[in-house]
């Protein structure tokens, strides 16, 4: 009797608290072994933002300067202050690394296999972003190590305090990379999308000057960069590097985060989203 209830019900034996967390660690492990096995991605997701730090910020430290602003106490290099926007940048990539490889997956048939068990389909999204995540954490906190060498000495309580900053804002990144690998159909397509998403995300922000100078040289550009979240992600790591917290920043980002979460959900709902137009979780038409 007990076997034909699981049969009847499955989800009894299989939908307990272990399941869930055998998903999860599945997923999470799937992706830290594809991340050791391509050094690649690891060497590249380094030297984008040590190009800017060693090269970009040594050659305009003596012609940009930067004022006394929170969170910081007194007049700072510039290297210092581009180094939240260079982390910014490092979980940016690797948000869009992240859905470059679901789209990947969706050709290859890999996602097809994943989005047909029995799990919320919620649930799965979820732990490919928590996989994602964890390993832009891995990178930005060898980024922070080498910068240490360059003199971006933050205190040291704030290699702490900026862990959550960095959970919550690469769960943001990483959430819209998940939005836009629903609407990429094919891997040729995913270079153009990336420029036109990462490079006006990133310039039209705070991660290179502060927005007060933005608005001295545009007022358009400056009203631009207030509606970017990834200016509220930069600035949100750039408070916690240094034990503070801008609640704005949070806010922005939370909500952020949970808006593109919800419309990757939806787009990834067989009967009612993109996925569905394309013929199936697998994307074939």
């Amino acid at each position: 009797m007990t076997a034909a209830a699981h049969r009847d019900n499955p989800q009894q034996g299989f939908y307990g608290p272990a399941g869930y967390l055998r998903c999860m660690t599945g997923i999470v492990w799937r992706e830290g072994l594809r991340f050791l096995q391509q050094r690649g991605r690891f060497i590249a997701a380094l030297v984008r933002p040590l190009v800017w730090l060693f090269i970009f910020a040594a050659g305009f430290r003596s012609v940009l300067g930067v004022s006394i602003i929170e969170p910081y106490e007194t007049y700072v290099l510039y290297e210092v202050y581009i180094t939240p926007g260079l982390i910014g940048m490092i979980q940016l990539f690797n948000g869009m690394q992240s859905s470059l490889a679901i789209v990947y997956d969706r050709e290859m048939g890999t996602m097809r296999t994943l989005l047909v068990s029995p799990f919320p389909r919620w649930y799965l999204l979820m732990s490919k972003l928590i996989a994602g995540t964890a390993v832009s954490l891995v990178q930005v906190y060898v980024f922070l190590a080498i910068a240490w060498l360059w003199e971006v000495e933050p205190p040291l309580s704030g290699y702490l305090t900026v862990l959550p900053a960095l959970v919550l804002s690469g769960l943001m990144l990483g959430s819209l990379g998940l939005l836009l690998s629903s609407v990429i159909r094919q891997l040729e397509n995913f270079a153009g999308i990336m420029n036109f998403v990462i490079f006006p995300m990133f310039f039209m922000s705070s991660a290179l000057y502060p927005l007060w100078r933005m608005k001295e040289a545009s007022p358009l550009l400056y009203d631009l960069c207030h509606f970017n979240p990834f200016t509220y992600a930069v600035e949100l790591i750039r408070f916690a590097l240094y034990a503070q917290m801008n609640w704005q920043a949070f806010w922005v980002t939370l909500a952020c985060m949970t808006g593109f979460m919800a419309l990757a959900v939806f787009a990834y709902n067989p009967s009612k989203g993109l996925i569905a137009r394309r013929g199936g979780p697998g994307g074939a038409a």
